[in-house]
């Protein structure tokens, strides 16, 4: 099982990130079942103010590359994405238009 950390920030409006909470308490099961079929097991995202931290963890079929691939061709993904981009922005430091960036482990205990 490998762990994987992302990180991302909402755009910084009280009401914009309620609703976006609102949409993850009830993913459409489209949604639900790409990420299963992408080999994640676990995936939990927890807030701080509009900061997001991305946690996941995956089975040995897992890859970045996959996952977009499976993404890129699945048309309920696609508008999915694109209505999340109505609350989301890049992190400090990440590429135009990156959403979901990889943090780098550099400390285990």
């Amino acid at each position: 099982m490998n762990r994987y950390c992302l990180a991302l920030d909402l755009k910084d409006d009280p009401m914009l990130i309620a609703e976006y909470e609102r949409w993850h308490q009830g993913i459409w099961p489209e949604i639900r079942q790409s990420i299963l079929d992408a080999g994640i097991v676990v995936m939990d995202i927890y807030r701080f103010n509009n900061r997001l931290f991305l946690i996941m963890e995956t089975d040995s079929s897992f890859s970045f590359e996959r996952k977009a691939a499976m993404d890129e061709a699945n048309p309920k993904v696609q508008e999915w994405e694109l209505l999340m981009w109505k609350y989301q922005q890049g992190i400090p430091g990440a590429g135009q238009g990156e959403k979901w960036v990889l943090m780098e482990k550099m400390f285990s205990l």
